[in-house]
């Protein structure tokens, strides 16, 4: 007995440093093993045993880093990138396999990573949800495809937020209360609980209930030259509630709803060329931009409703363990911008029309609403036996609408030229409707066997049928008009993984793996005809077929998984894609529309580490790089045969950096008293990165401005389109007692201002600037357990 309490707490040693416990917990490791347990496999695992790129980092390790939402813990896991475009509104990528922005009119354009609440599908292409990450037990990034078990949409890799659950016969809960102040900007703050209750000795609830104010740190001139300060804040707020009822020992029921509203009044873009407000115009007041300034005529606005309802159904019946999941989810979004420069560029730069028709307040809404029905039900064998399999089945059925409102009211009456269409209200320039329907029905399994004591070998496979149907209704004097078109697609796919481990030693495991990710084609929408150059129009107009096809990604993968004598771990991996009809992303020029077109391959390779260790009762130290080389290796060419927008073989891809890292030194120490001080400093690179693949051509990028409206004093601007590398910095300290913790903060510590996206109007002709992150922020929390 005394031998084996010693290796489970060496287990536990080394597993409390994979997973990110700051030193100190270590000594308690063995007494919480099971939160060392990850279900990267659909099945309970030690991280260290998963044979192939996982990491995972705990709600203790998030908030002692400074991570608050996923784009701060994308900086410090490898090989993991997000790229920040306004608020909810986050582009996933694994392995530098990306395609380029996606904007809110790409609403027919699928994920590359597949994002879940613990067995729930929430992922949303552009729309991956920000959610609060109080209360989680940890998130778990699976990299690599994982359609396998997961299906379309992990094309890349997968990212998995675990909630805690409730616990039989325990009542406990914490309450958090924090404050920040953003230098420059607002002061901010939330307050978070939860709770879990037992209900008799079957049932137990657990309630999490979160309030957040988001501080604004950017400014808005005005036309008259006023400025309305701190203009991106907002709030989030919500809750989630899980009630297991467990009758028996092999029966457990746990229905749970989840709700959370997120409300911001602006975006944290940064404006360096406005059509409307620039230092180079005699027709205007002049103004200069930078800094942390944006110009807007009227208030942005950002909104997203989530609601989420499921029921995780185990019944163990002892060899055989069957699971079934189902969840509804219904979400709202809505995003409001300012589009008068890139309306006043049609109606004042291409069509003439003079200031007072040009300047007319252009308010443009994207709404997104999406109701998801989804059902799996899978059966899976113990862990005891030379042979560990899971089989299921998978069901989805998605309806999504889609809608765009351009309003320039007044239009008309100044202009006298006749703006109503044949659904479009008066004054309404562009006008669209799109509903989708997704349905998807997929078989799976996989199947562990362990031919010798130091040798296991997995494989596995996935069979999918999609289909999608939409009807596509376009009007309005910007639109190329259509009514109630239909447009559909669909697609089958089998989906294989095979795997190998090697137990070299008792401390070092090697594997391979080769697998398979897909990500479903879709449907354009039509170009915007009225608006396009016909440059443009012959060169886009070839492009835009009504459809394009299936994404796919060949995986090949060798790494290593070390114990480093009980005090730390190192995990490696070499890994390259072959892909197919990358589904890239085009901005149609001057037709101000967007369209994916199939590039027929490309290719990521590359290394991601990280690397832990205790390296005494007081300091722990975490670390993490990853390497990508991704580019083309096709080009994708126009009917005189030249590369079209940087889609040239050899050209990187877009909004991923080839290195990032990050190392992060923790320190604790138990005062006499019995309290323990402690303390982490944590430093992020993330390596330069384009937001398009057209952005590395022609870097600065030469822009022809309309000369009889805006910057009329000059025929061209320059414009860099890298984004340059950048370091965050976050620091923490503070003490804790037995039930309590008392901290304060600096993030960002250098005050780091990073590109994190270009953004552009009108093919910088109308806008340019860029999308950043907030400036040095103070901050302190008060954090209660019971």
């Amino acid at each position: 007995m005394t031998n084996r309490k010693f290796l489970l707490a060496t287990r536990a040693s080394a597993l409390a440093i994979l997973i990110g416990l700051p030193a100190g917990a270590v000594q308690a490791a063995d007494a919480e093993v099971e939160e060392l347990v990850v279900t990267a496999r659909k099945r309970d695992e030690a991280l260290i045993d998963v044979p192939f790129s996982v990491a995972a980092q705990s709600e203790q390790v998030m908030r002692e880093r400074g991570v608050t939402n996923v784009e701060d813990l994308s900086r410090s896991i490898a090989g993991f990138t997000v790229q920040n475009l306004g608020p909810g509104q986050s582009q996933v990528a694994i392995r530098g396999i990306s395609a380029g922005q996606l904007v809110r009119d790409q609403p027919g354009v699928k994920e590359q990573v597949g994002v879940y609440l613990d067995e729930s599908v929430i992922s949303l292409s552009l729309f991956t949800p920000d959610l609060d990450l109080f209360d989680l037990n940890r998130v778990e990034v699976l990299r690599g495809p994982q359609g396998t078990l997961f299906g379309s949409g992990s094309l890349s890799g997968t990212v998995r937020y675990i909630t805690n659950q409730p616990k039989l016969g325990v009542q406990e809960g914490t309450i958090e209360l924090t404050a920040n102040q953003v230098q420059g900007g607002d002061l901010a703050g939330s307050l978070k609980a939860s709770v879990n209750l037992p209900l008799g000795e079957t049932a137990a609830l657990r309630v999490a209930a979160f309030t957040e104010q988001f501080a604004g740190f950017i400014d808005a001139v005005q036309p008259n030259g006023t400025v309305r300060e701190n203009v991106n804040d907002g709030d989030r707020y919500g809750f989630r509630a899980a009630l297991t009822f467990q009758p028996n020992e092999a029966l457990t029921i746990t229905p749970r709803v989840i709700y959370q509203k997120i409300d911001v009044d602006g975006f944290n873009r940064v404006d360096v060329f406005n059509i409307l407000a620039n230092e180079f115009t005699t027709t205007r007041p002049r103004v200069r931009l930078g800094g942390n300034k944006q110009f807007t005529q009227l208030k942005e606005k950002f909104e997203d409703e989530f609601l989420l309802g499921d029921l995780t159904l185990q019944y163990d019946a002892g060899d055989i363990t069957f699971t079934s999941v189902t969840s509804y989810s219904d979400r709202d979004v809505l995003v409001l911008r300012d589009a008068t420069a890139l309306t006043g560029s049609i109606t004042g730069g291409s069509i003439g029309l003079p200031q007072a028709v040009y300047t007319i307040n252009a308010p443009l809404a994207d709404t997104t609403s999406v109701k998801s029905f989804t059902q799996e039900a899978r059966f899976a064998s113990d862990t005891d036996g030379p042979l560990q399999w899971v089989v299921g089945a998978f069901y989805s059925d998605v309806d999504r609408d889609y809608a765009q409102d351009l309003t320039v009211a007044g239009f008309t009456a100044a202009t006298g030229i006749p703006s109503r269409g044949r659904v479009a209200p008066q004054d309404h320039l562009y006008f669209s409707v799109v509903p989708y329907q997704q349905k998807q029905f997929a078989v799976f399994g996989e199947a562990t066997f362990q031919v010798t004591d130091r040798l296991d070998v997995t494989g596995g496979l996935r069979w999918a049928d999609y289909k999608e149907n939409r009807t596509l209704t376009f009007d309005g004097i910007f639109a190329d008009v259509t009514i109630a078109a239909p447009g559909k697609t669909k697609a089958d796919a089998f989906v294989p993984r095979v795997i190998l481990a090697y137990k070299a030693t008792d401390d070092v495991t090697l594997n391979a793996q080769v697998s398979k990710g897909f990500r479903l084609g879709g449907v354009n929408d039509p170009l915007n005809r009225p608006l396009c150059t016909p440059a443009d129009l012959a060169t886009f107009g070839a492009l835009s077929p009504p459809s394009f096809k299936n994404e796919t990604v060949w995986n090949y993968e060798a790494g290593a998984k070390a114990n480093l004598g009980g005090r730390g771990t190192l995990s490696v991996a070499g890994f390259y894609a072959d892909i197919s009809n990358l589904q890239a992303t085009i901005d149609a020029g001057s037709c101000s529309s967007r369209i994916i077109a199939n590039v027929s391959s490309a290719r990521s390779m590359g290394v991601d580490a990280e690397f832990g260790y205790q390296l005494s009762d007081n300091f722990d130290i975490a670390a993490s790089a990853s390497y990508n080389d991704s580019e083309l290796t096709s080009s994708l060419r126009d009917v005189a045969g030249a590369p079209i927008q940087g889609l040239r073989d050899g050209n990187r891809l877009p909004t991923v950096p080839k290195f990032q890292a990050s190392f992060s030194v923790g320190y604790e120490r138990e005062l006499e008293s019995g309290e323990e001080v402690f303390a982490n400093l944590t430093v992020q690179h993330v390596g330069s990165r384009i937001t398009q693949v057209s952005d590395q051509e022609n870097d600065p990028r030469t822009a022809s401005l309309f000369r009889n409206i805006g910057a009329t004093s000059v025929a061209v601007l320059s414009f860099p389109l890298e984004l340059p590398s950048y370091e965050i910095a976050n620091f923490r300290v503070g003490v804790r007692g037995e039930n309590w913790e008392v901290a304060g903060f600096v993030n960002n510590l250098g005050d780091e201002r990073a590109k994190l996206a270009i953004d552009r109007e009108r093919g910088l002709r109308a806008r340019y600037g860029f999308l950043t992150n907030a400036p040095r922020t103070y901050g302190a929390t008060i954090r209660r357990s019971f």
